[in-house]
């Protein structure tokens, strides 16, 4: 049985597509169909059905898909058990939360190319729902996301840390003095927030609403960064993970409130789907995140 033609299979069913398929392994789409003919009839059943443009498995498909990556996976085991060390190699497709992406990959990109320098990065940016769209369509290998705590069944926590997320002003703000605060303090503040339905924002409006509570911002985007820098002028109050305002605080220019009856957690979760056959370039971004914690506390 040619492992290249399992490989062929395993690509086309999760993506669903002999022509992806082939695009992403370097074959043209009659050279797919033609592999994935030639498997069906060594095995003697019907992997595909072939409705117009589109692919779906049968039932036989299913159970063969199981096997196929076991096989796989097993090939790589023994590839890797008799000798020292294969270098990861090859294009990683990676989502990730748009806030992540400057504490996870811009302040470590060298040290991960010198540890990898064959592995390629694709990085797709959005919220927790496209991101688990994306990994369920396999148009990424992975995510990272910053979120409330995603359990399924379907999918393998690789890495998680939980992460703090508190409004913050100005120092220069009234505000920034108090020991304590409750949130009816600050509904009537001009708040910057990013944007609707984005994780924490997302958060933040759910457990405002379930007290029948509501923010009004002045300003919305996508860009924590830029909160950061218009909150240090005082121009409002925010609500970001504590991992977006470390710096603006050990600076002193930020300041986080205690708001005693809004107490409130987030999560970053590396996730990849539990039957997706975990590639090399996969185990070495998984190895490379867990060693990277975004709050100081998580690491004293």
């Amino acid at each position: 049985m040619d492992l290249r033609n399992l490989n062929l299979f395993i690509e086309a069913a999760e993506l669903g597509s002999f022509t992806r398929a082939g695009e992403k392994l370097g074959y043209s789409q009659p050279t797919v169909s033609f592999q994935i003919k030639q498997l069906e009839k060594e095995l003697g059943v019907q992997l595909f059905d072939r409705i117009g443009h589109t692919v779906t498995l049968t039932d036989a498909g299913r159970d063969a898909l199981v096997y196929a990556k076991e096989i796989c996976h097993m090939c790589q085991e023994m590839t890797l058990g008799s000798t020292e060390r294969r270098e990861p190699a090859g294009v990683l497709r990676l989502g990730m939360a748009d806030s992540l992406c400057a504490p996870l990959i811009a302040g470590h990109f060298a040290e991960f190319r010198r540890s990898y320098p064959k592995i390629s990065l694709e990085i797709q940016t959005g919220d927790t729902g496209v991101l688990l769209e994306l990994m369920d369509h396999n148009e990424v290998d992975m995510i990272c996301t910053i979120d409330d705590y995603v359990c399924d069944t379907g999918y393998v926590i690789a890495d998680e840390e939980e992460i703090g997320v508190h409004f913050v002003v100005s120092s220069a703000n009234a505000l920034a003095n108090r020991e304590e605060l409750q949130i009816r303090e600050l509904l009537d503040q001009p708040f910057l927030l990013t944007e609707k339905g984005m994780s924490y924002r997302r958060l933040l409006d759910g457990k405002l609403a379930r007290d029948s509570r509501e923010i009004r911002p002045v300003l919305e985007t996508g860009q924590a960064d830029l909160i950061c820098q218009l909150v240090e002028q005082n121009m409002g109050i925010a609500f970001l993970p504590d991992y977006v305002t470390e710096e603006g605080v050990r600076a002193g220019k930020l300041v986080r409130l205690n708001v005693v009856d809004f107490p409130m957690v987030i999560w970053k979760q590396l996730l990849h789907r539990r039957d997706k056959w975990v590639s090399l370039p996969m185990r070495a971004m998984i190895e490379h995140l867990t060693g990277i914690r975004l709050c100081k506390a998580n690491t004293e």
